[in-house]
């Protein structure tokens, strides 16, 4: 019976000094695949704009890609990429805040238990679904009310990628909600408050960092989403702010080179790392903005 204890206590040891190596060694496998990532940008990157100037990247409102007079301005494709994703968050931000105060302060056991499956089931579904759903059911439905309305463009999309993130905004800003004591509602409550009251002026305001984070975090899939606005927005490289026209964002550009015949060391395929360069930057700054607003109003209970 010693001998089993001792047997046991030995390989308890063993595992305990086993487990937070393997733990290291995961992090930093994470650590340096995302160096990896960043290197490969960064390198051909660099081979880009060698060949291109920065500030004609930048400052260009013409992609021309291929072709004796090629020109590389990233203004067509930020423009359509920022414009699908504030369409994507109107959409997405009443109604998954909406639900996610529904959820938390007013729906019942048995209710919650039928929405939250619900919207899990969004939360599911392959993007390259909503893709096709964009274009072949929400598109036509709004060319019936939208006189104009080309059969690709960036409103379709961006209604449809709106109610992909629904589910997002809708779980973090529902877990900020809960996270708010029950003591503060009990105290409101006491002094005569109403329920809309207590929600709007004291529950909403005390989860507010963790509601903000959740809706940039919203706009970060938004701007990397690739499937949607690749099926549906088509790959007019136009410089407007018409939404009723086709547009391309930089995931789709990307998917468009990367499937084309593009020849390795050309400028158009040093191109496709530079579009990649800046979307990265672009969710980077995202996270990081969703990283300090949550300490920067994070309530302490």
């Amino acid at each position: 019976m010693i001998e089993e204890n001792k047997k046991t206590a030995s390989f308890t040891n063993v595992v305990e000094k086993i487990i937070p190596k393997t733990l290291f060694v995961i992090a930093v496998i994470s650590i340096l695949t995302t160096l990896g990532i960043l290197v490969t940008l960064l390198s051909e990157t660099v081979a880009f704009f060698k060949e291109i100037s920065f500030i004609e990247f930048f400052t260009g409102t013409v992609l021309k890609p291929l072709g004796q007079n090629a020109q590389f301005g990233v203004l067509p494709l930020l423009t359509g990429t920022l414009i699908s994703s504030a369409i994507a968050m109107v959409v997405a931000i009443p109604i998954g805040l909406m639900t996610a105060v529904y959820l938390s302060e007013y729906a019942s056991e048995k209710v919650r238990k039928v929405v939250k499956p619900i919207l899990e089931i969004l939360a599911g579904i392959p993007t390259i679904v909503y893709g096709f759903f964009a274009l072949t059911f929400v598109t036509p439905i709004l060319r019936s009310l939208i006189p104009g309305l080309e059969p690709t463009n960036i409103l379709s999309p961006g209604i449809v990628m709106g109610i992909m993130i629904i589910p997002m905004v809708a779980s973090l800003s529902e877990d900020a909600l809960g996270a708010v004591p029950n003591s503060m509602r009990e105290g409101a409550l006491a002094l005569g408050a109403t329920k809309l009251e207590v929600t709007w002026k004291v529950i909403v305001p005390a989860a507010i960092s963790g509601i903000v984070a959740s809706f940039v975090l919203a706009i970060s899939r938004a701007i990397g989403e690739t499937m949607i606005v690749t099926i549906a927005s088509g790959s007019s490289k136009n410089f407007t702010f018409d939404l009723t026209q086709s547009m391309q964002t930089m995931t789709a550009y990307i998917v468009e080179v990367t499937g084309g015949d593009a020849p390795a060391g050309s400028t158009l395929y040093y191109s496709l790392y530079a579009v990649a360069m800046t979307l990265f930057v672009f969710t980077l700054v995202m996270n990081l903005i969703a990283q300090y607003i949550s300490r920067k109003f994070r309530e302490e209970y």
